[in-house]
């Protein structure tokens, strides 16, 4: 995989080192699997608000409230340090972790996308974002992050090789990656115009699994349509670590290519509506068990 210079691509916002830990982490890019994807969420959710630091003791008792043993806990702290994610000092018998600024940077962006998410496209011109990329078969590492990320930035595959997506506003995002993943000499990208021949909605099914979207949005509304738990903590970290997958498998399409009604909207709804009222008393139990160490 080559590195663009810095005249080939816009400059990452993280830096060179966390452009290859975070921007390309398959791990991260998944959204919620494993310890560490229970990390990000809880980072997100009450460190990079405040930017203060926490200590080891209010990440264990966070993280064992949802099922993580303390080893376990401690080992991804660690490898988070080792990752660029986090930096800590030592203050007695505690010690304190605090955010990196790269991956501050990126959590902002996560919880941007996260919180701005609306579930359907309503600022569409018609036109279409064409990618064709045409990776070997014997280059699986590129073909898996393309896959990846392409997805990720909302690109369906109507045929291999070639991407598409509503998001026209998106050339620069696929340029970069296209350099990062050492494929953009071979690929040819296109703004292009629906003229004819098939129906659309024919189109979007085969591109893009709705049914699949569909299935994920109907277990996270009869998951959370009533509190999972009583436990502030629980319910709301439970909430936002379900939730963050969606935007990453949902291409967000405008509202005239969706079943009618697009139950997205109503995941969206419920997501908001559960996240202001859960979140002042998670906040609150967090600062209070952060505290204790003080």
């Amino acid at each position: 995989m080559t590195e663009p210079g810095a005249d080939d691509a816009t400059p990452s916002p993280f830096g060179s080192a966390s452009r290859e830990r975070f921007v390309l982490s398959r791990r991260y890019a998944a959204g919620t699997g494993g310890v560490r994807g229970l990390l990000i969420t809880v980072l997100g959710d009450y460190v990079r608000p405040t930017r203060h630091a926490a200590p080891t003791s209010a990440f264990i008792d966070v993280l064992s409230r949802l099922g993580v043993a303390e080893a376990a806990c401690r080992q991804s702290l660690v490898r988070a340090a080792a990752d660029g994610w986090l930096t800590s000092h030592r203050d007695g018998r505690y010690t304190w972790w605090r955010l990196s600024p790269a991956f501050a940077r990126f959590l902002d962006i996560g919880a941007g996308r996260i919180l701005g998410f609306t579930g359907a496209q309503d600022d569409w011109d018609r036109r279409w974002l064409l990618l064709l990329a045409r990776v070997p078969e014997g280059d699986r590492p590129v073909r898996h992050l393309l896959h990846t990320r392409l997805g990720w930035l909302g690109f369906g595959r109507p045929a291999p090789g070639a991407w598409i997506s509503t998001h026209t506003g998106r050339v620069k995002e696929v340029e970069l990656l296209l350099r990062e993943a050492g494929a953009y000499e071979q690929a040819q990208i296109f703004l292009s115009e629906h003229l004819g021949g098939g129906d659309l909605p024919s189109l979007v099914r085969q591109s893009w699994d709705l049914a699949g979207i569909e299935r994920a949005y109907q277990e996270f509304i009869d998951e959370f349509t009533d509190p999972p738990a009583d436990d502030p903590i629980v319910r709301f970290t439970r909430l936002v670590h379900t939730w963050r997958r969606l935007p990453l498998i949902d291409p967000v399409l405008p509202a005239e290519l969706l079943p009618a009604p697009w139950i997205g909207e109503r995941a969206v709804r419920l997501f908001h509506d559960r996240h202001g009222r859960w979140e002042p008393t998670a906040i609150h139990e967090w600062e209070r068990i952060s505290q204790e160490a003080s």
